[in-house]
């Protein structure tokens, strides 16, 4: 192909941002947690394979061990494993002494610090930790090792030069093997693009999604090897991308491009939520919305909490040069495992970032962007994260993310100060991880099983989810397909059927909220498409 020849992305072509091989989530961004999961779950996951393989790759094969802790990796590329896990060691010894230390002197702590002063025990906070931990007590006298994040993003903690971009086909709708247990490995027809997530030429690669430019513009971008000329020629079109319609008629339309993704749009204004926006595979099979069906330009991404399916790097990266302002909860900073999300998206390139606590809201030309209360689904760790509300002209739409109506008298409560929200988005994974499958590597201890079980990420079932919706007076209610699309399988993992506990809640209160009257509800799957007026 000439370097002249005007070219755009494929509709076909998928990103995965990586770090050190691993696709990126929340966790493996901030320096703490990264270092936690590096050595108390990727390692170890990557050493119980070397053990076994054969066990690993047969249950990535049984659908009842759907997110489990395996390798999906053939056995005759187990030295390629051997080989990551000895880089690994080498590598990022620094990390790894790290998450020691960080699990040693909290268990200290735990152990010496009763009720006394915490001040003799800056002393004996160990080097690798000084000048970046805070030494706190709450009423109960039970110890905080609390880190002062921003200064560790400064450090040589934080995998910058382990930053990469995976750009490949997407061949058909679940393509991907598992991206928490299994990392990705060179594989032909893929480009590995090593370049920081906070660099600006991500962003002038992007821009050519839909606006071609000469061949050779991309492969300089790129930094192209030309061994990997003939790979970019299938990841690229030289056919016309399709018009981005603007919306600009009456009232408000809202797409759903997947799981909790929502595209709204009234008056000129454009919000997304919790981007996740799927590629067109060659062999797709499913309709839905992707990234052509996007506007121009994106005024607000409301960010409700940081768990993997929710902030999606590889969908915020690409679409970056797009968004004017990404709008995230406020956290806590009190425990690790709840990481700022402000410092996270400005570590990734976005300038813009407005973090929000409850009922606090952002003015707009016929509307409002509101947050909202969000309890539950985080196995009852404290945690930054919000649901919202979107007023749009007369219209107030609550996305609720994986909310679980935990008190309903808070729902009351912001009934009576925002009046009736007459359309809700919502989670209903109730039955929900156990803490451990997401947290177990962040933990300074070992759990007992019971609270393991006990305490799970789950939202709303159907009653619940009922007495959410009557307490807030809405009349539509639109349940997330909680990763039935096949194309966001290899994150979530949840393999489920009609037989499942969450379709069937699912289908409980769809039941229940038409016998009732409402307006309209359903359970969202593919492409769908509201107008409100």
């Amino acid at each position: 192909m000439s370097d002249m020849l005007l070219c755009r992305l494929a509709d076909s072509t998928a990103i995965e941002p990586l770090i050190n091989k691993w696709a990126v989530w929340s966790d493996l961004i901030s320096p703490v947690s990264y270092s936690l999961h590096l050595v108390n779950y990727q390692m170890k996951t990557l050493a119980s394979y070397l053990k076994n393989p054969e066990i690993h790759v047969k249950a990535c094969r049984s659908p009842k061990l759907a997110g489990g802790p395996f390798v999906d990796v053939p056995i005759h590329r187990a030295d390629e494993i051997n080989k990551l896990l000895r880089d690994t060691e080498k590598n990022q010894a620094g990390n790894i002494s790290f998450a020691s230390e960080v699990v040693n002197f909290y268990n200290f702590l735990a152990t010496e610090a009763k009720g006394q002063s915490l001040e003799p025990y800056y002393q004996r906070i160990p080097d690798l930790l000084r000048g970046y931990a805070e030494l706190l007590y709450d009423y109960y006298n039970h110890p905080i090792l609390r880190f002062l994040e921003s200064l560790l993003y400064e450090s040589p903690y934080y995998q910058r030069g382990g930053q990469s971009l995976r750009i490949f086909e997407q061949k058909h709708d679940n393509y991907r093997r598992s991206f928490l247990s299994t990392p990705r490995l060179e594989e032909d027809g893929q480009i590995d693009w090593v370049i920081p997530f906070e660099s600006p030429e991500i962003d002038e690669l992007f821009k050519v999604e839909h606006k071609p430019v000469p061949l050779g513009q991309i492969k300089e971008v790129l930094n192209l090897d030309p061994a990997n000329e003939g790979v970019l020629s299938n990841l690229v079109t030289t056919a016309t991308s399709p018009p981005r319609e603007k919306w600009d008629g009456p009232g408000v339309r809202i797409r759903y491009f997947g799981h909790a993704c929502l595209l709204i749009e009234w008056n000129g204004i454009s919000v997304l939520t919790d981007p996740w926006i799927g590629v067109d595979s060659t062999e797709k099979t499913v309709a839905r919305f992707s990234h052509n069906d996007l506007c121009e330009h994106i005024d607000f991404v409301l960010i409700t909490h940081c768990h993997h399916d929710h902030f999606v790097p590889e969908s915020l990266l690409r679409l970056r040069h797009k968004i004017g302002c990404i709008v995230v909860p406020r956290t806590f900073g009190l425990l690790y495992s709840d990481p700022s999300l402000k410092l996270m998206a400005r570590k990734i390139g976005f300038k813009n970032v407005i973090e929000l606590d409850a009922l606090e809201s952002i003015k707009l030309e016929g509307g409002e962007i509101i947050a909202f209360p969000f309890l539950g689904e985080h196995a009852d760790l404290a945690h930054g994260k919000t649901a919202y509300v979107v007023r749009a002209n007369n219209q107030q739409i609550l996305i609720a993310a994986d909310s679980n109506c935990l008190d309903p008298r808070m729902y009351e409560h912001i009934h009576n100060i925002l009046g009736p929200i007459e359309t809700t988005f919502l989670g209903m994974e109730c039955v929900g991880a156990p803490l451990s499958w997401l947290y177990g590597a962040l933990l300074p201890s070992k759990l007992q099983h019971s609270h393991d079980q006990s305490r799970r990420t789950r939202a709303c079932n159907a009653a619940a989810a009922l007495e959410l919706l009557e307490s807030i007076g809405s009349k539509r209610v639109y349940v997330y397909a909680m990763g039935s699309e096949p194309w966001l399988q290899y994150s979530m993992g949840l393999a489920l059927s009609e037989d499942s506990i969450q379709i069937q809640q699912s289908d409980k209160l769809i039941a229940a909220t038409r016998q009732k009257g409402f307006v309209d509800s359903g359970r969202l799957f593919g492409k769908f498409e509201l107008h409100l007026s």
